[in-house]
Parts: C-alpha cells; structure tokens; sequence
C-alpha cells in the first residue's frame, strides 16, 4: 500500500503573511506571466522588413529540407529568419506605425 503525503503549509503562511501577493513582494519573487496574447512577427535580417514568406520547393518533402523564407522587399533568401514576440499593447503599437487599419 503506497504512503500517502502530507500537505505543507505555503512558506508565506508559516512567515506570517497576510497573501501569497505579499510574500512575494517581500522576496521580490513574480509569480505573474505575461497577460494577454503573444504575436510573433518575422523579419528580414537583412533589411528588416516584415513582408517575408515561405518558398515552396520540392525540397521541403525531402527528409532534412529545412523551411526557406523568401524576402519580397530585398529579395533575400535563407533559413536565418529574424523573429520577434510582441504583447498585444505593443503589436498594436507596432501596427500604428506601419500605417495599418486596426478593426
């Protein structure tokens, strides 16, 4: 018969804390992630443009083809794609600079 396990009692409630949000504070520990959605953007490394996409080639069903991105600006092609996570406030940020219509 397997031994069953005892609960212990959260670090802040034996240091005498009033919330885990305290404790924390105290400790200068940050339970919190980032809130809200994550939008990638992928980039040209060469002249930084955000208008890349896929080449489809037969390689690709080819076992060890490797995805390949195609500049439409600079014309640039390779595997070394630049990609950037942006929160929603700063994707948004982002859109407004571009000049693009946000619904």
């Amino acid at each position: 018969m397997p031994k069953k396990s005892k609960m212990k009692t959260p670090d802040w409630i034996l240091e005498g804390y009033d919330s885990k949000a305290d404790w924390e504070k105290a400790y200068g520990v940050s339970s919190e992630k980032k809130k809200g959605k994550i939008f990638k953007i992928r980039e040209c490394p060469k002249c930084s443009s955000d208008n890349v996409g896929l080449v489809l080639t037969n390689s690709d069903a080819e076992e060890g083809g490797g995805k390949e991105w195609e500049c439409r600006k600079c014309g640039w092609i390779g595997t070394a794609i630049s990609e950037k996570e942006l929160t929603e406030e700063e994707f948004m940020k982002y859109l407004d600079e571009k000049g693009e219509e946000v619904a």
